[in-house]
């Protein structure tokens, strides 16, 4: 159901990325207005917003005529203000309503979801935090700013939350599952996630890989922790630039090869609730790799034989485990057409017998890389039970959530 959502965008560098968390609250089709405050202009003018909305922009009380503020608060199922400055944060904490913003929010009975950056002494100092904590008090959820590069070129926390990271609470707000940080989905779970593509060297310079970038378990990795769990990521080689996107909070452990992601998996199992095993493991591995380079006989147009031996399946030895996780998640990527790659992930989700089999085409500019997902979630008898698509943070929301609604089955 389409629902009205006020984005406020207050002054700060990290206006720009606002774009983003409202792309991707119209993705999930809800109907969005942004409600600028005059100073932000300086970074994103009017156009841009209109241009992403369809709706028209401003910023003042009566800039449109009669009453905005009030009719826009009574139409508005939530409030989301991204990026708040310290400054817009103490107004509002004082009730002050001097522009449209501050105005809409004091006439507005929905809830306002508030997602600070600034400078880290700014966001630290003893002035902003009682009147974070005072406008919690109140009821207001707080997207708590990360560590990261700030616009001034220092290091600290202040930057604002990944906008998908945003987007995600907001929807879940919507649909009345996350209100408070203690309502969290996942609060106290605890996740393990699989990804990127491991390599199995040939020699010491060459290696048997595959094109998985890992973004797609990153992004789970970030909306396991966004919804309240413990995470810990077994990274096969996955750019720094791309782990660097995730919350410090999430453990990263790497495991280039696939006996190394087997090991890390395997010695965790006793103290996880949830295994999400997204990463692309080979296959085939060579039985011995050369201690040195293979090198070209300048004599000779024959190349050599490189002996292959199957690696583990660890999906399914997850699954036999005596300490199988109490919801286990596999994926398996395929190619062909859609039927056939259906087909092939039905036969799939019957032999390895995890709880969900999240099942997507790949190859041919889909799947793999910085591009659109779309997976087909199969139970355990290869059963479709759901589907997620769009970009790899929405498609792991929505993996996430059926996790988390799996879980509180099981509780029940």
């Amino acid at each position: 159901m389409s629902r009205t959502i006020i984005v406020g965008v207050t002054a700060g560098i990290a206006a720009y990325k606002a774009a983003s968390l409202v792309r991707e609250l119209i993705k999930a089709g809800h109907d969005v207005h942004i409600v600028p405050t005059p100073a932000s202009t300086q970074f994103i003018g009017t156009a841009t917003w209109e241009g992403l909305t369809g709706n028209p922009v401003h910023t003042g009380v009566f800039d449109a005529g009669g009453a905005d503020h009030i009719e826009l608060a009574r139409r508005a199922d939530l409030i989301v203000v991204a990026p708040a400055t310290a400054d817009f944060i103490a107004r509002t904490r004082a009730g002050i309503a001097d522009d449209l913003l501050t105005t809409t929010i004091l006439a507005s009975s929905c809830p306002v979801i508030i997602a600070p950056a600034m400078h880290t002494q700014m966001w630290l100092s003893q002035a902003t935090q009682d009147n974070v904590e005072t406008l919690k008090s109140r009821g207001v959820i707080f997207i708590a700013p990360e560590d990261g590069a700030l616009g001034s070129g220092d290091f600290g926390v202040g930057r604002m939350a990944a906008p998908q990271a945003i987007a995600w609470r907001a929807l879940n707000v919507l649909t009345g599952s996350a209100g408070n940080e203690s309502d969290l989905a996942l609060t106290g779970c605890r996740v393990l996630i699989t990804a990127g593509g491991t390599r199995e060297p040939i020699d010491p310079v060459r290696f048997i890989g595959n094109s998985s970038s890992g973004r797609q378990g990153v992004a789970l990795a970030r909306a396991a922790s966004d919804a309240g769990a413990n995470v810990t990521l077994i990274a096969s080689n996955i750019d720094a630039s791309i782990l660097n996107e995730l919350p410090s909070g999430i453990s990263i452990v790497s495991a280039p090869s696939a006996a190394e992601v087997e090991k890390s998996v395997m010695e965790r199992l006793n103290h996880i609730d949830v295994v999400i095993m997204a990463a692309a493991i080979a296959d085939f591995r060579p039985k011995a790799a050369h201690d040195s380079k293979i090198k070209k006989d300048p004599l000779s147009t024959e190349a050599p034989t490189i002996a292959l031996e199957q690696t583990t399946d660890i999906l399914a030895a997850v699954a036999q485990s005596s300490d199988r996780p109490s919801v286990l998640v596999g994926f398996a990527a395929e190619t062909g057409t859609l039927d056939e790659v259906l087909e092939l992930g039905r036969q799939k989700a019957l032999r390895k017998n995890a709880d969900l089999l999240a099942v997507n085409r790949v190859g041919h500019g889909h799947g793999f890389g910085d591009v659109d997902n779309s997976v087909y979630v199969l139970d355990h008898l290869g059963k479709m039970v759901g589907q997620a698509s769009g970009t790899k943070s929405i498609v792991a929301q929505e993996l996430i959530s059926m996790i988390a609604l799996r879980l509180g089955t099981i509780a029940r």
